[in-house]
């Protein structure tokens, strides 16, 4: 987190500019394109369209997320995981809205990168030399852009990051001088700023309201808003979005001008950002928003790699693994996940071809994920003793708008939007069966009290007729009670194969809700013979347990809480630290379960992703060469309608 959280700098101010505003920068590229699309220019489409994005970027952006959103931080850290981290203590089915809001997320994510370097690339067909550009060719381009940007994600950003917020600088300026070079085509334009006009196009004009759709495109990147508070701090945000909204309106507000004078005439496919350039820049405005856009897709590829390691620590995700290219803290790469968007961004270039197809499919799952955002902060609000009135006042404003979006873009659903829709429910399927799997499986754990354990454990210690099985014996434990521990450890201690050691360790992990807390506590059951170490991670920290246990017992042999020294007569002497060895637990579903179909299905897709993922050890960051893996059948619904009758054998013996 940064350090001044609340304070703006000048270099935050960049950084912010660079990393948080490329969705919600880059959309003067798509936006106007798509109001128009094949209608005719009228007054009232311009000015009302404008004053629809006017006011979008103040309710939508400006209010609800920079300022009512962005308080709700997890000791600094933002987005829709972290704000329920902060509210699950309070209402367990608030699960459902994080993993519907971060499946339709990422989803958008598939589809951002193809429609902003799409329409960049396209710009170039405003020039006369390029006119003739032919789609495939374009299709091309853009391939070998996407391409290269998920190949560089391996080695990280930082390198290049550092120009991210320059390059930004240059393209919101750039932005602001094109519209205020405009303007004065049509002063009218400054109607746009009065309600009025927004409210009698969505009204008036023929279909004005299914507008909305298109108009929801200049915000779509708000919600990368509160997902990078944690980067860059809240201040640097507020002050900094001042900038970028001008700019952008400026924009917005030259190409109105301009439009205004070719009124009665179609766009035919042409794109208004680039024809408000003149002739000579084209060029250079084509590189600085090709550039952008890649800068807009790099910053969501990065916040999906944020999204999904949050989603693991969370237990709403397979473990996959995660590399961590540079020393940057919150840089990490996923590889499964950029091959993922890879596939999906080729995908979504290939299949819709040109931007204008795909603005027709985009903006319909980020919706969903604003509506889930907008129903967490009212609980958020609602749990930090809020008045009921202002909470309702809250979500009366902004599940109007939301869900008018929503209806303006179920349109789009037929057009592509189809796409996103079947990417989210994939992906919000993959954490519902994760979550439930776990809970269906917890139903049936069996804990016991360890005290009752405890003199059997000391006998067998002690027992020499027993071959030792190591000198340290380490269990990873589900019990969040330290006073209990799992069935399946004390049989797999006593009557697997019985496993003598001279200290049993108990180590269980706890993830909780502060996203960097990192934090252990030991219990000494008995000297130097049984020990429980309970780490309290917080959902942003890797589970490095190898390195971690080391740590805790580096500083108990310190404090002299523990001999680690091995018990080997001949080893003792020379005082040669004994041998560690961890054991983990892995489940495999039982043929003798009797669950109800939609549980079986669950389960089912639960084994299917562990084998997608990381193994148990290779979750915890545990070094294989010290790990023994014990499989053990899960029974979590064991078949009681079995029936089985002895009857008389049919072939008697007589011994005599």
């Amino acid at each position: 987190m940064v350090k001044d959280f609340n304070k703006a700098t000048l270099a935050g101010l960049i950084v912010a500019l660079g990393i948080i505003y490329g969705d919600i920068g880059t959309s003067p590229l798509y936006v106007f394109k798509a109001i128009v699309g094949t209608n005719e220019i009228s007054e009232l489409l311009v000015i009302g369209g404008i004053s629809c994005i006017i006011w979008t970027l103040t309710l939508q952006t400006t209010v609800k997320y920079v300022i009512l959103t962005l308080k709700a931080d997890n000791k600094g850290e933002g987005g829709i995981f972290s704000l329920y981290a902060l509210v699950r203590r309070h209402g367990k089915w608030t699960v459902v809205f994080g993993m519907i809001g971060g499946a339709a997320l990422l989803a958008d994510g598939i589809i951002t990168p193809p429609i902003t370097v799409t329409s960049a690339v396209e710009g170039l067909r405003t020039l006369d030399v390029f006119k003739d550009l032919s789609t495939w060719t374009i299709v091309k381009i853009v391939l070998v852009i996407i391409t290269l940007l998920f190949f560089m994600q391996q080695f990280g950003t930082m390198s290049i990051g550092k120009m991210f917020g320059p390059i930004m600088v240059i393209w919101f300026s750039m932005l602001a001088i094109l519209g205020l070079a405009h303007i004065a085509d049509d002063l009218s334009v400054l109607k746009a700023f009065n309600p009025y006009y927004g409210v009698k196009l969505l009204v008036l004009y023929p279909h004005g309201f299914l507008l909305l759709g298109a108009v929801f495109l200049c915000t779509t990147g708000a919600e990368a808003l509160y997902s990078d508070l944690g980067h860059v701090g809240r201040g640097n945000i507020r002050v900094s979005w001042i900038y970028v909204k001008i700019a952008l309106i400026l924009n917005y507000l030259g190409q109105g001008a301009w439009l205004l004078t070719q009124q009665g005439k179609t766009l035919n496919g042409e794109n208004p950002f680039f024809l408000i350039m003149p002739e000579w820049f084209v060029i250079f405005g084509v590189l600085i928003a090709t550039i952008a856009s890649v800068i807009a897709s790099q910053a969501l590829i990065s916040g999906s790699f944020t999204l999904i390691s949050e989603a693991m620590r969370l237990n709403l995700w397979p473990k996959l693994k995660i590399n961590y290219p540079t020393e940057l803290r919150g840089q990490l790469f996923i590889p499964g996940i950029n091959l993922m968007l890879f596939v999906g961004c080729a995908a979504i270039v290939l299949l819709f071809k040109e931007s204008s197809a795909m603005e027709a499919a985009y903006g319909l799952s980020i919706t969903i994920c604003m509506l889930m955002t907008s129903c967490l902060f009212a609980f958020y609000l609602y749990t930090r003793r809020v008045k009921l009135a202002w909470i309702a006042v809250y979500l009366a404003v902004y599940l109007t708008i939301e869900f008018s979006f929503l209806l303006a873009n179920l349109v789009k659903f037929t057009h592509g939007g189809y796409v996103t829709v079947i990417v989210a429910g994939a992906l919000f399927m993959v954490m519902y069966a994760w979550f439930r799997s776990r809970k269906i499986k917890n139903r049936y754990v069996e804990f016991v009290r360890l005290e009752d354990y405890l003199p059997i454990l000391q006998e067998l210690s002690n027992d020499t007729s027993i071959p030792k099985y190591a000198t340290h014996l380490v269990y990873m434990s589900s019990a969040d009670n330290p006073k209990e521990i799992e069935h399946k450890i004390i049989y797999s201690v006593l009557n697997k194969k019985p496993k003598r050691a001279d200290l049993y360790w108990f180590v269980h992990v706890d993830v909780v809700d502060e996203p960097y807390m990192s934090e252990y506590t030991v219990q000494t059951i008995i000297p130097n013979e049984v020990i429980r170490v309970e780490f309290r991670l917080g959902f942003r920290v890797e589970q490095r347990i190898n390195l971690m246990f080391r740590m805790v017992v580096e500083d108990m042999v310190r404090n002299k809480e523990v001999n680690i020294t091995s018990r080997y007569e001949s080893l003792s002497k020379n005082n040669v630290v004994g041998d560690f060895q961890f054991i983990v637990m892995e489940k495999f579903l039982s043929h003798d379960n009797d669950l109800p179909l939609h549980e079986r299905i669950i389960m089912r897709i639960y084994f299917m992703l562990k084998k997608i993922g990381l193994s148990e050890e290779r979750g915890f960051g545990l070094d294989s060469s010290y790990v023994t893996i014990e499989k053990f059948p899960l029974v979590v619904a064991p078949v009681t309608n079995l029936q089985l009758k002895r009857v008389q054998d049919r072939y008697r013996y007589d011994i005599e």
